[in-house]
């Protein structure tokens, strides 16, 4: 699987697949990836019409540059498999598999791609949403490890994970901010990309503010949304700003000068920089730069 590391993830909008009108103007939108759902958001007796609209969405492409993933049901449902032959026939940029709660939950999910024909770089997202998967988060974050993998990224379901633990969905998310944070050590140090999960509370801007204000300086690459609303705050606080880039961008230029060849620690306007801060700097001006183009090609 391709480094995807640098990709821009900060906003990941849900679509309903029952609703084909939404589909359609998701095109316009400018969410970093878009999310077509087959699962919460249909009806039961909407899911097989839903899963024909989201196939013939995807086919039909004029997304441009943004990431397209399949929410699939789960693997145990009636839907499930179905789903999965229909997403890789689709031919999007990832499926999204919800309720992973094992290792061996991921090693069936990619076999169920494998098995209807997905190229190598089909990726798939999983749903990290229960206290089983959090039980399991290092076993199931050590399959990407696996040569063959194609799990590249992991989305929290916290509204499911509230439910599960039967806690309080507070302003604060302290309830789950023990989830939150082991998901985010064990994906950092498996080299899976990471999204937050929804805020639910459509109206109250501050609060969706605050919440990705959290999730960012938690780890998070970016934010699962719900309304098309929610896109151009949360690109916004999720951008590195533009000070920090040109602070990147002259700690790169200041390593790579020949003088200080080998040197570990410099100044850079004033500040005493490290290696580290250099290889964080790259990062910040490759995802900087690749959310320029991504906004150019919109």
């Amino acid at each position: 699987m391709a480094d995807l590391s640098a990709r821009p993830r900060r906003s990941v909008l849900y679509m309903p697949g029952s609703n084909a009108r939404a589909m359609e103007k998701a095109r316009e939108i400018a969410a970093d990836a878009l999310i077509l759902d087959l699962e919460d958001a249909v009806a039961p007796d909407a899911k097989e019409e839903a899963r024909a609209q989201v196939v013939a969405a995807v086919k039909a492409g004029g997304y441009g540059k943004r990431e397209i993933a399949i929410r699939v049901n789960g693997l145990d449902t009636p839907w499930g498999m179905d789903d999965i032959k229909a997403a890789v026939a689709a031919k999007p940029d990832a499926i999204l598999v919800p309720k992973i709660n094992s290792a061996d939950d991921v090693r069936r999910a990619e076999a169920a791609m494998s098995d209807a024909g997905a190229p190598a770089t089909l990726q798939l997202w999983c749903m990290i949403e229960t206290p089983l998967a959090i039980l399991n988060i290092q076993s199931i974050a050590a399959e990407a490890r696996g040569l063959a993998s194609r799990m590249t990224l992991w989305v929290m379901g916290t509204n499911d994970i509230a439910k599960e633990l039967r806690a309080a969905h507070t302003p604060d998310r302290v309830p789950m901010l023990a989830s939150l944070g082991l998901s985010v050590i064990a994906a950092r140090a498996y080299g899976i990309a990471i999204l937050d999960g929804v805020y639910n509370d459509i109206k109250n801007e501050a609060g969706f503010a605050a919440i990705c204000e959290q999730g960012r300086d938690m780890g998070f690459d970016g934010k699962t949304l719900i309304h098309p609303s929610q896109v151009a705050p949360c690109n916004a606080i999720f951008s590195p700003d533009v000070e920090t880039v040109a602070f990147a961008r002259r700690t790169i230029e200041a390593f790579a000068a020949p003088e200080n060849k080998g040197k570990g620690v410099l100044k850079v306007d004033g500040r005493m920089v490290e290696i580290l801060h250099a290889e964080i700097a790259k990062r910040t001006v490759a995802i900087a730069d690749a959310i320029a183009e991504l906004e150019a090609a919109s």
